[in-house]
């Protein structure tokens, strides 16, 4: 067994965890409660890769491998009473009384001190439980005080404890457009030092195109955050699909970082998903890989707002999910190849 280990620090890391959770409940069959159903879940309840990301009880309820934290206790509050309240163990909801106010310093050096102790205890708890763990899953954004701050304080501790395990993260980067504080650029910015050197691979998204992506192609007027996390839980998804379920060609956490990451500090990739449509195109329109393909290399596809035809890919990992098969993948790649603006 390899087991992986999700953390989700401040508001932006809890939401898009209480929605990534949802979302691996439903792939996996398992219900509000933690509880498989149905006759079709006793495949699933067989299937040794579940392990990665559930922790099974004795009685056959399932939990997750996971570690909520915030400085304040409002977004922790609401998983505690929501939906999924039962799925979580109590322990791994950790809040404390003040906030980080988008303060970096608050988060890394005064508030952050007074939790870090309880939250490192968790993970060795969590550890101990693994039989073989291969890594740790870090959700956070890069504006906040606490999902920079704290982050980056949990991060070196991390490194000292568990030095030989993978890291990688989900990060949500600010963006001008979708702003919530004047000194979210700050944050970035020291938040982006840290993760040079306690990350091995960092998966980047920003606010700005997921909104685009919701408006445009998902045909939302006016997204909610919400669904900004459903879209970013679904590429996050399908990214850990490959650890949470058996397949001819499975990765682990040290394949994407030896995929994607050319030099040790130059480990930020750019995430793009297709196809991306709404459920009133979903049952009349079909996509041939070669489509799908292509679409990954559009920038309207991109989780990030950038231009990168400007530039030129130095490594690039396909993941695709579903019935796939190897020779479209290769002759759809082998067109790829030999478009201009693709280099």
């Amino acid at each position: 067994m390899r087991e992986c280990i999700s953390v989700h620090v401040g508001q932006a890391g809890v939401q898009i965890g209480n929605a990534c959770w949802e979302l691996y409940c439903l792939e996996h069959g398992i219900g509000q409660d933690g509880v498989r159903k149905g006759e079709e879940n006793l495949l699933l309840a067989s299937d040794p890769s579940l392990g990665t990301f559930f922790d099974e009880t004795p009685s056959g309820k399932v939990v997750p491998r996971c570690v909520m934290i915030d400085l304040e206790p409002s977004v922790i509050d609401e998983v505690r009473t929501g939906a999924y309240k039962n799925l979580y163990h109590p322990n791994q909801l950790i809040s404390h009384k003040e906030d980080a106010a988008n303060n970096y310093a608050r988060g890394h050096y005064t508030v952050g001190q007074e939790i870090i102790e309880e939250t490192l205890d968790r993970f060795r708890r969590l550890a101990d439980s693994c039989s073989s763990l291969q890594g740790f899953l870090l959700f956070h954004s890069f504006g906040g005080g606490t999902g920079s701050g704290f982050t980056s304080l949990l991060l070196q501790q991390l490194e000292q404890e568990f030095d030989k395990k993978s890291r990688l993260g989900f990060i949500i980067y600010p963006s001008p457009c979708v702003s919530t504080s004047v000194v979210e650029p700050y944050n970035a910015v020291l938040s982006t030092h840290s993760t040079l050197h306690n990350v091995d691979c960092a998966f980047m998204m920003d606010n700005e195109a997921t909104y685009d992506i919701c408006q445009r192609k998902l045909n939302i007027e006016r997204p909610s955050y919400n669904n900004l996390n459903r879209l970013i839980s679904q590429v996050v998804s399908s990214i850990t699909a490959s650890l949470r379920f058996d397949g001819a060609l499975n990765v682990d956490l040290t394949e994407f970082q030896t995929n994607l990451v050319p030099y040790p500090r130059i480990h930020f990739p750019l995430t793009t998903y297709s196809p991306i449509m709404s459920n009133a195109k979903a049952f009349h329109e079909g996509m041939s890989v070669a489509q799908i393909t292509a679409e990954c290399f559009e920038p309207s596809n991109q989780m990030v707002k950038c231009n990168p035809r400007t530039g030129k890919y130095m490594a690039c990992c396909m993941l695709y999910r579903g019935d796939v098969m190897p020779k479209d993948v290769n002759s759809a790649i082998a067109s790829m190849k030999i478009k201009s603006n693709v280099q």
